[in-house]
């Protein structure tokens, strides 16, 4: 939600969040998505595998081909897999990534025995 609102209320925001909150956070979702299917799996290994499905994401704005044009054109098409490739996204992506997993460290580190 909070990714949908970086986008949606861009009047509201500064231009620092519009430009890049929306990706860090898709970021951060994304790992704590592979985190939560694999519990057990090593926070560092979630953060590797969280970052390869966002570069492989984004480096598929490249094909160009009508039907995934068309398919990024409505909107679950277009919040899933992206618009067009940009070089700043990935490293939106590794900043918001690299937040989830310190986060996640943080969280894991501060629990009750």
């Amino acid at each position: 939600m909070l990714g949908i609102g970086s986008r949606m209320n861009t009047s509201a925001l500064p231009d620092f969040v519009v430009k890049h909150f929306g990706d860090a956070l898709w970021a951060a979702m994304i790992y704590f998505g592979v985190r939560a299917l694999f519990i057990r799996m090593l926070t560092m290994k979630v953060l590797v595998i969280s970052l390869g499905f966002c570069f492989v994401i984004e480096c598929s704005q490249l094909y160009q081909a009508e039907w995934v044009i068309n398919l990024r054109n409505t909107l679950f098409g277009g919040l899933i897999l992206g618009k067009g490739f940009l070089y700043a996204d990935l490293v939106r992506y590794i900043v918001g990534a690299i937040a989830a997993y310190a986060l996640d460290r943080l969280i894991k580190e501060t629990e009750l025995p």
